[in-house]
């Protein structure tokens, strides 16, 4: 009988989010519902096992790792692509890598949550009253304030649709954003990022970590931002350079922000954010909801069956890949 491992299982939750009985009498299946932050104690973990399913991007398995595992046979991530996780050497040791399908409603609903926690003051409202006081703050204006939108893809676009309701002006900005497709939205005009960062009240990123888009918002773009402007990041800790934000909620250039993800998560217990007031952060709660973790448990036992039987699905391939049976992605 094969072994399969669940990483990162924090809730405990894993298990009672899909019906793995499919896979009694095949597959033997363990959960970890704690972080492994080191390479060795990862290693040591997880040799004894042929099956391994991670949460996207919670852990990273470079070469060095891939390469010291050698029983695993199968390697399933949720979501269609995992950053962390070197393609080429799993391709180059005979792992096979699968993905899971992800629900996007949770991630917008995660961005106006950390939109209206930071615009109206939540947090320090909730100190406020539990300290024993009343009105020390005033909350922002959406009818008619700016909402600036960095990338307008699925997750974006889907902002800005709420948005609407709230009668806010919407503009937008990326590097490949066309007319046409702020068009297609309705309501978003395009504009460059200089006069997005200069005047928007809100700006929220949904953009793809990448070479390209890490550290995109560093000093210089938050000095662009006006001082009651406020910046939301539920996308990847890195686009937004972490000691400029921090500098700049100390020093006021910029009223507040909201941060669901980081450049290291868990995030240390040193770090400066958990000592800014000025600040919401949520622990990457953009996908932790019951519906998309059903979505994404459920499709890794599907994943594992069609290992086993040989029709595999979701097969996630590099673009030097021969492409193989059953349904796949290329990245």
């Amino acid at each position: 009988m094969k072994r399969a491992v669940v990483l990162d299982d924090y809730q405990n939750v894993a298990l009672q989010s899909a019906d793995w009985s499919v896979l009694d009498g095949r597959v033997a299946v363990d959960t970890i519902n704690h972080h492994i932050g080191s390479a060795d104690e990862l290693i040591d973990q997880l040799k004894d096992y042929e099956i391994v399913v991670a949460m996207r991007e919670r852990t990273a398995f470079p070469r060095s790792i891939l390469e010291s595992l050698p029983k695993l046979e199968l390697f399933v991530t949720t979501g269609p692509v995992n950053t962390l996780l070197d393609l080429d050497a799993a391709a180059e040791h005979n792992i096979t890598v699968c993905g899971t399908r992800g629900f996007l409603p949770p991630a917008m609903e995660q961005t106006w949550a950390l939109i209206l926690a930071t615009a109206k003051r939540v947090c320090e409202c909730d100190r406020t009253i539990k300290g024993g006081g009343w009105q020390t703050v005033m909350a922002d204006d959406f009818v008619g304030a700016r909402l600036g939108l960095i990338g307008l893809g699925r997750y974006g676009s889907r902002v800005a649709h709420v948005a609407k309701a709230f009668e806010m002006e919407i503009v937008a900005w990326s590097e490949n954003l066309t007319a046409e497709r702020c068009a297609e939205v309705g309501g978003v005009t395009p504009v460059s990022k200089e006069e997005l960062l200069s005047t928007s009240d809100i700006v929220s990123i949904h953009l793809v970590l990448s070479a390209r888009t890490t550290g995109l918002i560093g000093e210089s773009e938050l000095r662009m931002m006006k001082k009651t402007a406020h910046i939301v990041n539920t996308s990847r800790g890195p686009i937004i350079d972490e000691a400029a934000l921090t500098r700049a909620l100390r020093e006021n250039w910029i009223a507040g922000a909201g941060i669901d993800v980081f450049a290291e998560e868990p995030l240390p217990l040193d770090h400066p954010f958990r000592s800014l007031d000025n600040i919401v952060l949520t622990p990457h709660m953009g996908y932790v909801t019951p519906y998309s973790y059903k979505v994404f448990y459920q499709d890794v036992v599907d994943d594992i069956v069609g290992y086993l039987d040989g029709d595999l699905v979701r097969q996630i391939i590099t673009q030097t890949e021969k492409a193989p049976r059953g349904s796949y992605w290329v990245v």
